[in-house]
């Protein structure tokens, strides 16, 4: 298992990447959260199998058809494994 905090910078806020990201995590399993930063930016934290999340992470680089990613910031946790699913939070 993995667990990454990502902070996406770039056109993120107002082109529904908060809600695209939580529906790509959720039809890849992952579970964790998604939120807008007040920089303007999104963070995220998710956690699940490898491939799982770097499949997550290579979407993040793209991110939903209005938004223009200009970075994608990675670190790693520990897992904690008490999530059971992914949800956008405010």
């Amino acid at each position: 298992m993995r667990r990454v905090k990502a902070i996406v910078t770039g056109r993120v806020q107002g082109v529904s990447y908060r809600a695209a990201t939580c529906a790509e995590a959720r039809r890849l399993g992952l579970v964790g959260w998604v939120k807008n930063r007040a920089d303007g930016g999104v963070e995220l934290e998710a956690e699940g199998p490898a491939d799982q999340i770097a499949a997550l992470l290579a979407w993040c680089e793209q991110g939903p058809p209005a938004a223009r990613v200009d970075r994608v910031a990675v670190d790693d946790l520990a897992p904690g494994g008490t999530e059971r699913g992914f949800s956008v939070t405010y």
